[in-house]
């Protein structure tokens, strides 16, 4: 990718979702505010005590962190908060996708999350809003967002950008219907293959893999948790009593 092709322009025309698009308040006011002011409105309206919970220095190393399934501070949304600084943190993650795309992908983390909902998520703030580098995370079940104003250099995603959702049975077809990440990962597949071809002259088809084992692999899967429980001598936790069966990619 060219070093003048600006990332959140790559997003919003690769996966549709709108990174640096706005989103109407959710007052009655036509004034509209990006996913990265609204979060220095967030910041802002923060307690002390939220702070202390919430925020961190840029680099801190739990700012590289992701997993499937998870809660990056223990505060939940829905009972942390006031009215006021949750519906914000509603408008930041409508704001970080495209006005057509952003019910439904909110719809399937409210479902993912339960009886909870959207309340059940958890946020987490890098930085100062407003004052230079900064990034916020929004996290719960099947769901990484990040907001980052172009702090980091070089950058296109945050968090997994596909997760199987079994919308219509356990083993999807193949344009996989009632997915809410299909077309994401489609879009941003298709143009991370035109980018190589385009760029560097490499004939590129992209595949997407489940599972994936080695150095670049996801920490939080069963076959990494297996092995590092075994060399660091910690108790492996094996759910619904050792019943289930699984295969792996």
């Amino acid at each position: 990718m060219k070093a003048n092709q600006n990332r959140r322009k790559f997003l919003g025309t690769a996966i549709a979702t709108g990174a640096a698009a706005t989103l109407p308040s959710i007052s009655n006011e036509k004034k509209s505010y990006s996913s990265e002011t609204l979060v220095t409105q967030l910041y802002k309206s923060l307690t002390e005590k939220q702070k202390s919970a919430i925020c961190f220095d840029f680099d801190h190393k739990l700012r590289l962190a992701v997993d499937n399934n998870w809660h990056i501070t223990k505060p939940r949304l829905g009972n942390s908060y006031t009215p006021d600084q949750q519906a914000l943190v509603k408008e930041i993650f409508m704001g970080l996708h495209s006005e057509k795309y952003a019910k439904t992908v909110y719809d399937q983390v409210v479902h993912d999350s339960g009886q909870a909902g959207f309340g059940d998520s958890s946020i987490a703030i890098f930085g100062k809003p407003g004052t230079g580098k900064f990034e916020f995370v929004l996290t719960g079940r099947h769901c990484t967002r990040r907001c980052d104003g172009d702090s980091v250099d070089g950058t296109a995603f945050g968090g997994p950008i596909f997760y199987g959702h079994a919308a219509e049975g356990f083993v999807e077809k193949p344009d996989h219907p009632g997915n809410a990440y299909w077309y994401q990962a489609k879009k941003a597949n298709e143009e991370m293959a035109q980018i190589y071809s385009r760029y560097y002259g490499i004939k590129t088809i992209g595949l997407r893999f489940f599972t994936v084992f080695g150095p670049w692999g996801r920490p939080d899967l069963v076959i990494n948790k297996l092995i590092e429980s075994f060399f660091e001598n910690k108790i492996f936790y094996l759910n619904n009593f050792g019943k289930h069966v699984r295969d792996f990619t």
